[in-house]
């Protein structure tokens, strides 16, 4: 089994590894939450945006890490954050759209079990009794959305201190997903979205939001948006486009009523 100390990646080599390729004509370039990759995989091949003859150059990973690449100059055009604080560091800066800044999405967070653990525990709380035994999957505590969340669950539920030392951190949700399915680790923290097709974790107990900030994906574009990325943040917010997120787990919060 991979431990810890083995599994800390830089954030500067993240960061390096996630530049877009150099966007064309008619493309329209997204940085996105790692954790929105398969809804908007699906929505990049929407007809919609074919007959408008746009393409979408999706690039995924952790908000901290795409919000550092923009802030250094990087082909985004529309970004997606995973939390507010990352989208509020871009528009303190000036770097939105004026006023197309919207809280697209909700979301929850969920603890799951590795395919291997018989009977995982089905409270937080019980996490604590495992230690020294077990070890947690979760995004970076201090710079990826679901890791923040994550955290603040874990202090709210009072076994922050017990856990702390068992905590394997993953440049994304993702990572933390896979180091679950894999076995790496016995749990992680995760969205409620993230399990599905070709995992096969489990699921053990649903995280109430009271333990954490609001789960929100604010949505905006970058700079002075062309047709192209107007056209692309519109139909992010039709019914058709919500309704994709919505089989996807996601809480649609902004778009056509």
């Amino acid at each position: 089994m991979i431990r810890p100390g083995l599994l800390f990646q830089s954030l500067t080599l993240l960061i390096a590894g996630v530049l877009a390729p150099g966007a064309h004509a008619g493309d329209v370039s997204i940085f996105a939450a790692a954790s929105l990759k398969p809804a908007l995989d699906e929505i990049a091949a929407d007809p919609a945006l074919q007959a408008k003859g746009i393409s979408l150059t999706l690039t995924y990973a952790g908000s901290s890490a795409l919000a550092r690449q923009i802030r250094y100059g990087a082909p985004a055009q529309i970004f997606i954050s995973a939390n507010s604080q990352w989208m509020d560091v871009l528009e303190e800066d000036g770097l939105l759209t004026p006023d197309s800044r919207v809280d697209l999405l909700g979301n929850q967070l969920v603890l799951i079990a590795a395919p291997g653990v018989k009977d995982p525990v089905s409270d937080l709380g019980d996490l604590a009794g495992l230690v020294p035994d077990t070890y947690l999957a979760m995004g970076l505590v201090n710079a990826v959305p679901a890791g923040i969340y994550g955290r603040e669950a874990l202090q709210a539920t009072g076994i922050w201190p017990q856990l702390q030392g068992r905590i394997v951190q993953s440049d994304n949700v993702r990572g933390a997903l896979r180091l679950v399915s894999s076995g790496e680790a016995e749990y992680g923290i995760v969205y409620r979205t993230d399990p599905g097709a070709g995992t096969d974790v489990q699921i053990a107990a649903a995280i109430p939001a009271e333990h954490h900030s609001p789960i929100r994906y604010p949505l905006a574009m970058i700079g002075a948006p062309d047709a192209d990325t107007r056209a692309t943040y519109d139909l992010l917010l039709s019914e058709p486009v919500r309704a994709v997120f919505s089989t996807h787990g996601f809480e649609p919060l902004a778009g056509a009523e």
